[in-house]
């Protein structure tokens, strides 16, 4: 071996080592709490990589995590229950009336958080309320009885949202947004993903809301006021270019009040308003029947700003059972919007079945 391969290898040996010791590890520590400890002390102690994993029963506090690559984690969402305390919350999530936030800022979103088997039940606000993260994972939580969002997202992108329930909370069992205090253009949300979740008795079981890029998929919503809303408006961007496929809604025939922004809602399937270049393929949409001008399997209609839907494709989906129709283009200003192989009996207007 030459003096030069040895002084490359010498060399190469220091960059590795260098490297190696610069590196963060690979798993972090394991954080436990018991019922009666506080999650928050867990949540502020940790460092990216931990894990605070919460043994069964009942935790009556609000939790907010600002730390990337943190994952928190019940022993299933039937044991392991986080709800309001009796007492007045000091952090910020607390205040806002809200059980788990995942907060971050412009310059800096949090990232990699997991939440994970664990119930979130009785807030005043928000089951689960994140800001501004990136990749952030929710997944085999329960949220219920919440007076807003069940589990809600904004400003935030390449969110996965799975095998969750939401059930009989105030407004929409999953809310997604660009942003929920200002009005804006439609944001990329690089492929965020709302797939295998069951959304029961809520006001709305999932709702899109100037977003694109986006998957909704294999879900169940049943027994809520409606099934899933997609919504635009005349902003640019505009909502859309996503996909609302395999999903199972049925049966959302609860009556809600109509609202400043939104009529009486009853037997709503899935809604399309002021949205383009999306589609809404192979779902089965039964059994939704109402009187209200959404009312119906799955239906277009013009947003409430006057936003014209152009360019959806709907097709291959199996509509049956609605009222007041199983497919219906009630946007009379859409654009290019086409109705193509689903199986369905009444049209508006007629001759789309």
């Amino acid at each position: 071996m030459t003096q030069r391969h040895i002084a490359y290898l010498a060399c190469a040996a220091a960059v590795m080592a260098s490297a190696l010791a610069a590196a963060p590890p690979v798993d972090g520590r394991t954080h436990r709490v018991s019922p009666g400890e506080s999650i928050q002390k867990a949540v502020d102690a940790a460092k990216p990589g931990d894990t605070i994993v919460l043994s069964p029963g009942t935790y009556r506090e609000s939790v907010r995590i600002t730390t990337s690559r943190l994952t928190l984690r019940g022993t299933d969402a039937r044991r392991t229950v986080i709800t309001p305390s009796k007492k007045a919350g000091t952090n910020a999530c607390a205040k806002a009336g809200s059980g788990v936030c995942v907060t971050g800022t412009a310059a800096h979103p949090v990232e990699n958080v997991t939440v994970r088997s664990l119930t979130l039940r009785g807030f005043a606000m928000d089951g689960l309320w994140a800001s501004r993260t990136d990749r952030l994972r929710v997944e085999g939580v329960t949220a219920e009885k919440n007076g807003r969002w069940g589990i809600a997202q904004e400003r935030s992108v390449r969110g996965v949202f799975r095998h969750d329930i939401a059930e009989k909370n105030g407004d929409a069992g999953l809310f997604m947004a660009n942003t929920v205090d200002s009005e804006a253009g439609a944001t990329d949300s690089k492929r965020a993903v709302i797939s295998h979740n069951r959304l029961l008795g809520n006001r709305i079981g999932v709702t899109v809301r100037r977003l694109r890029n986006l998957t909704v998929a294999d879900n169940e919503a049943v027994g809520n006021c409606a099934g899933v809303f997609v919504v635009g408006d005349e902003s640019k961007p505009r909502a859309g270019a996503l996909t609302v496929r395999d999903n199972y809604v049925h049966e959302n025939n609860k009556y809600c009040a109509k609202t400043p922004r939104l009529p009486f809602l009853q037997g709503v399937g899935i809604v399309l308003t002021g949205t383009e270049d999306s589609l809404v393929t192979r779902n089965r949409v039964e059994g939704n029947v109402g009187k209200s001008p959404l009312s119906g399997g799955i239906v277009l209609f013009k947003s409430f700003v006057g936003a014209p839907n152009q360019g959806n494709e709907i097709r291959d989906n199996v509509v049956r059972r609605n009222s007041t129709a199983d497919v219906a283009d009630r946007d009379t200003s859409g654009r290019n919007n086409t109705f193509r192989g689903n199986q369905c009996a009444v049209s508006e207007p007629a001759g789309m079945c």
